[in-house]
């Protein structure tokens, strides 16, 4: 994969490369959200965003190792868990581990219990626990990655996280009123433009496009700016806190700017769990999980509550620098 370490923005002067393979991105106006699907998605609204580059690929299991080896980091889901995040919890279940997608063989409604389970010793490194490995996925996302992870990531490279809006900015690729980051449909003329589930969720993926799990970065062509993976594969972290809907502007007129760190910890915490306070942020993309049948999640507008500490199998991250 030939990856540009910089786009031009248009109708500017060259602006300078950044280190590292990232992509220059003009800021601009675009519609945030959507009207037409789930309702966290609405309302659509006018948004501005800066300039800024972004990674062409999300982080791969090969930097995140780099990162670890030069630090000597320690993921989340390779620490015990905090008695005070679940209070009442039996010291036993306390272990290191993460929740894994295991595909049952049948399922009765929509209980997502069915295909996630807790698995002591998950980590970044063990994705699946046991004895799975990073052997041949060294060009996969990581994944099993907290919020809290990916941040100590950033900080190390010397970057940032997304905001949502600077990530779906991104993700649409300069295209406007599109279903997806490469236009209205999803396969166009049989051609698969991103790493998702085909077949029945959760029992049967087909794989036509080739892949059962994560695939390597790079391996579905790239969105009108050049990036990769920005839908399917790995659901990616922002740095917004979780809202059930977007708040709406006052009046649709353009732009309404974001707020950077939008939202707020308390208000984004669960309120079916009133027991557990921990924050949740906002993820975007979808992921090889993401089905026709049960989560339509692929494209740029939609989003996903993801609670701060919990890693899973279908979660990683991408990095950004602001000039």
């Amino acid at each position: 994969m030939n990856i540009p370490s910089n786009r031009p923005a248009t109708g500017r002067p060259p602006v300078p490369t950044a280190p590292g393979d990232q992509i220059w991105i003009e800021g601009g106006s675009f519609m945030m959200g959507s009207d037409r699907h789930y309702p966290e998605e609405a309302p659509a609204h006018p948004v501005k965003v800066d300039d800024f580059w972004i990674d062409v690929t999300p982080v791969t299991n090969r930097q995140f190792a780099e990162f670890v080896e030069a630090t000597g980091y320690v993921t989340l889901a390779e620490k015990p868990s905090d008695p005070a995040d679940y209070p009442g919890a039996a010291p036993e279940m306390l272990r290191p581990g993460s929740p894994i997608f295991d595909p049952p063989k049948r399922v009765s409604g929509r209980d997502p219990s069915q295909w996630w389970k807790f698995k002591f010793g998950a980590n970044w490194r063990r994705p699946y626990g046991g004895l799975s490995n990073l052997r041949g996925k060294l060009d996969h996302p990581v994944v099993q990655i907290a919020y809290a992870d990916a941040m100590a990531y950033a900080a190390w490279a010397g970057k940032e996280l997304p905001t949502e809006a600077e990530w779906e900015f991104a993700a649409k690729g300069g295209l406007e009123g599109k279903e997806f980051a490469w236009g209205d449909e999803l396969i166009p003329n049989g051609r698969f433009m991103a790493n998702t589930w085909h077949g029945t969720f959760p029992t049967e993926n087909l794989k036509p496009d080739g892949f059962e799990r994560t695939s390597p970065v790079g391996s579905f062509p790239p969105n009108g700016y050049g990036l990769y993976d920005m839908i399917g594969n790995v659901w990616e972290w922002t740095t917004d806190y979780w809202a059930s809907k977007h708040p709406a502007p006052a009046e649709k007129t353009c732009c309404v700017p974001v707020n950077p760190r939008g939202g707020s910890a308390e208000a984004s915490r669960d309120p079916a769990q009133p027991g557990l306070k921990i924050a949740r942020r906002v993820v975007k993309g979808g992921s090889h999980l993401c089905a026709p049948s049960y989560c339509r999640r692929y494209r740029p507008a939609a989003r996903h509550a993801q609670e701060e500490n919990s890693a899973t199998t279908h979660i990683g991250f991408r990095c950004i620098r602001r000039p």
